[in-house]
Parts: structure tokens; C-alpha cells; sequence
């Protein structure tokens, strides 16, 4: 899952996979605008076959919180 969210991460921000860790943050981190995160959350509703729910994805700062919360919509899918 980390490694797949990494991947569509590169899609959107110009950062190295290896530069891409579970803390990273998007925003302060990575570099991404709300339009880029709003976009890549469209993006990985399609890649995963989840429905994302706005109000939780706007507690999602990291990566790892990103995977666990795309892993718990997977499960209860």
C-alpha cells in the first residue's frame, strides 16, 4: 500500500520516492497545494476502489495516516 500511495504521490509533487517517507507531511513536507491533495485523493478513490470521506480526509496530514486510512476502507470494503 505504502509503496503504491508513494508511486501516485511522484504523480503530483516533484519529489524522489526515496525523499517519501511514512511522517513526510504533504502540505509542509511535500509541497502539495489543497488543489493537488484534492486531486490525488480523487485519483487514489479510483486506483483502490474507495469511496474517501471528505471529513476524514481532511485529518489525513502523513503518508502513513494516508495508507492506514486507505487499509481500513480496503478492509471494510
Amino acid at each position: 500500500m505504502f509503496e503504491q500511495l508513494v508511486n501516485i504521490i511522484c504523480n503530483y509533487v516533484e519529489v524522489e520516492p526515496e525523499n517519501i517517507h511514512p511522517e513526510s507531511r504533504f502540505m509542509e513536507d511535500l509541497g502539495f497545494t489543497s488543489f493537488d491533495f484534492m486531486s490525488m485523493l480523487g485519483e487514489l478513490e479510483e486506483e483502490f476502489d474507495v469511496e474517501i470521506e471528505q471529513h476524514e480526509a481532511a485529518d489525513i496530514r502523513t503518508v502513513q495516516e494516508a495508507a492506514a486510512y486507505l487499509e481500513k476502507l480496503k478492509a471494510e470494503a
